[in-house]
């Protein structure tokens, strides 16, 4: 019943099934500090290590274990275990790495819905949402929008509405999280569904996970007056149990969120935009001022707000240059299906051309 309570489902104790032949026991990576992990599993929680038999089977580091992943694992006694396999992930929110490396940084595992932390201060960014967005729609897991910080917030309202118009239908939280409880989070919780907190360090993160224990689990710190940015408060993505609500995961500030994602994923984020282009007089229309654009009409009268169109572009840029790294043959065939388009538009505008004349 604790597995349970954790999010063990069917799916689960499938996967698990040819483990637990060999003697094996079902655990869930409740934090992970390199290489060794906290294990809950349904006689208490195990000290683990991954052997050297899953290091070995692993295409990568991105594949060993992180915090969320269910496991397979063996009790060696004394409080300690060894990590032997890693069950299939249901959705993994990741980024890019740090610098200049082209790597996965998976951060937290098998979420049911991601809880996008945004400060209502110096931390309000419409643009890096969307990119939040685009990572939780790439994760395979559901979002939603926490505005925290409401009691100094002035235009709170507008603020709400101005992160609706890009949410998707995600829903939009504005909560206080230091003076008032955390109800309208705490509705969205559930037995089984696993929560997780990202956002930037300063935006209350800490606290509304300490509001959703009912204990002061995490250390919280104050911003910067100045820009509203605060230090790294929490070190290490931790899982937490909350019972009857579930588990909640709370993760470190990301000063930096570099895409790993794909076009397709932008594109779910920025769904107003698929559904203006979809009006587009040219099935192939690359918006870049061809007759009966519907993207250049809607930017024309206000229906497209200029920054979202150019958060689109970026973003879609990274994900196209995501693409080309992760996989050079499907890059190939994209840039020779865009030199047929540009070929064919070339050949009508020159066939129109000489007609007029």
């Amino acid at each position: 019943m604790f597995l349970e309570s954790l999010g063990a489902d069917a799916r689960v104790f499938s996967a698990f099934q040819t483990h637990a032949a060999h003697g094996l026991i079902l655990g869930r990576i409740g934090a992970a500090n390199r290489d060794r992990y906290r294990l809950y599993t349904e006689g208490g929680e195990l000290a683990a290590e991954p052997s050297g038999a899953l290091y070995y089977r692993t295409a990568d580091r991105a594949s060993l274990p992180v915090t969320g992943d269910w496991v397979a694992a063996r009790d060696v006694g004394d409080g300690q275990a060894t990590v032997e396999a890693g069950l299939p992930r249901r959705t993994c929110f990741s980024r890019r790495a740090a610098g200049r490396r082209n790597e996965e940084q998976p951060l937290a595992a098998n979420i049911d819905l991601a809880f996008l932390v945004c400060g209502l201060d110096g931390d309000f960014n419409l643009r890096r949402l969307e990119r939040y967005l685009t990572l939780a729609a790439e994760s395979g897991a559901a979002a939603a929008i926490v505005l925290n910080k409401a009691d100094v917030c002035p235009d709170a309202e507008a603020r709400v509405a101005d992160a609706q118009a890009i949410a998707g239908g995600a829903p939009v939280l504005a909560i206080s999280a230091l003076t008032e409880d955390c109800d309208a989070v705490t509705a969205l919780l559930g037995f089984g569904k696993t929560v997780a907190l990202l956002g930037s360090s300063g935006a209350g993160k800490s606290t509304i996970a300490n509001r959703l224990i009912g204990a002061e689990r995490f250390q919280t710190g104050a911003v910067r007056e100045s820009d509203s940015r605060g230090r790294h408060t929490t070190t290490s993505r931790e899982l937490v149990p909350l019972g009857r609500n579930g588990v909640l995961i709370d993760t470190p500030g990301l000063r930096e969120i570099q895409l790993w994602a794909g076009v397709d994923s932008v594109d779910r984020a920025f769904d107003d935009i698929a559904e203006i282009a979809a009006g587009c007089r040219y099935r192939d229309c690359s918006h870049n001022g061809e007759v009966g654009c519907a993207v250049a009409a809607a930017l024309e009268t206000g229906a497209l707000g200029d920054e979202r169109w150019k958060s689109y572009r970026k973003l879609r840029a990274e994900a196209l240059r995501f693409e080309t790294l992760a996989n050079p043959l499907a890059a190939r065939e994209r840039k020779r299906k865009l030199k047929q388009i540009h070929s064919a538009q070339r050949e009508f505008y020159n066939t129109r051309k000489i007609g007029l004349d």
